[in-house]
């Protein structure tokens, strides 16, 4: 919805806050203990917010989504995290997500994740969060705690198409040096995202599996850094990847690592974490769908996360 503003609140917005959640979590399946926000006033919503702040999402001036930010320690819990009933499905809570990591990193606080407390009853909500990039720390029955790391970006690609799009808009940000550290299951789609990366970039060749070969360079077509692709798997740790014989320097190219995570983080005290998830569970709720081309869709969760100095000042907002 192109409509909906999003902005931070403090306690003068607890009664359109209060509205958003009494009626949110209100249309949710019993719940035995039943959730605490049932029992929100606006008296208590309002102290909420005069600790931590919130934000709230409005269409044409009417509340339609709500959360409260509770800073704890070098995380923020997103607490009461509500979107209206008749406004759910809509993308509001994507933007409340959006929102969050801009309040949050422009606040200063130095905090490192974000954190929200789902319940087991709802597994659909559960998945909501997954496909936001959260993963599961602590499960203490009926609550389960899940957290993000506060600069991960979180992409959907329908195909196979649309995830090379997002390799190829990601080369734009590359430059000599670099480092991207994938993972994912087999079949996931790490060359596929790494082929769009080669177009991006411009290099020459076929970019495919390296995976009998360890280790390929692709030299650049258009005087920019090479390519140089690399697959972990059945190295045995840093040694054997400073040992490969490549015809160019790791300072003078992209790198590329496919299963490198616990092995390639060495390299580079900076990096791009991509992590690929094929969304089993969109494929069968979209079971028959389509895409331009007639062919079926086979999402991918693409959740890249800058690590280091050299992304710090960089966005990734925008790319796909």
């Amino acid at each position: 919805m192109s409509d909906v503003v999003v902005r931070p609140v403090g306690p003068e917005a607890a009664e359109a806050v209060h509205t958003v959640v009494a009626a949110a979590f209100g249309n949710r399946i019993a719940m035995d203990p039943p959730p605490d926000a049932l029992s929100e006033t606006p008296e208590t919503l309002a102290a909420k917010l005069a600790d931590g702040g919130g934000l709230l999402a409005t269409l044409e001036d009417v509340p339609v989504g709500c959360l409260i930010l509770d800073p704890l320690g070098s995380t923020t819990y997103l607490r009461r995290f509500a979107v209206s009933p008749d406004h759910q499905g809509h993308g509001i809570a994507g933007r409340l997500i959006d929102a969050t990591v801009d309040a949050v990193l422009a606040s200063g606080r130095g905090m490192d994740d974000l954190t929200v407390v789902a319940r087991e009853e709802l597994p659909a909500t559960i998945r909501f969060w997954e496909r936001q990039g959260f993963k599961e720390i602590l499960r203490y029955s009926p609550l389960v705690e899940m957290r993000r790391p506060l600069r991960t970006m979180v992409f959907h690609a329908p195909t196979a198409e649309a995830t090379r799009g997002l390799g190829r808009s990601l080369a734009g940000q590359l430059t000599r040096g670099d480092l991207l550290v994938l993972t994912g299951d087999l079949g996931a789609g790490k060359t596929t995202f790494t082929q769009g990366l080669g177009a991006g970039l411009g290099v020459r060749g076929h970019v495919t599996s390296p995976t009998f070969v360890i280790a390929r360079v692709h030299p650049s077509l258009v005087q920019g850094p090479a390519l140089v692709h690399v697959d972990a798997y059945r190295l045995g740790g840093l040694d054997e990847l400073d040992d490969l014989d490549l015809d160019t320097s790791l300072d003078d190219a992209v790198t590329v690592v496919e299963w490198g995570e616990d092995i390639a983080e060495g390299l580079s005290e900076s990096r791009l974490e991509v992590r690929i998830v094929r969304e089993q569970g969109r494929v069968a709720q979209d079971a028959g769908a389509l895409d331009v081309d007639g062919e079926p869709l086979d999402e991918r969760r693409i959740e890249v996360t800058p690590v280091g100095p050299r992304w710090h000042a960089l966005s990734f907002r925008g790319l796909g």
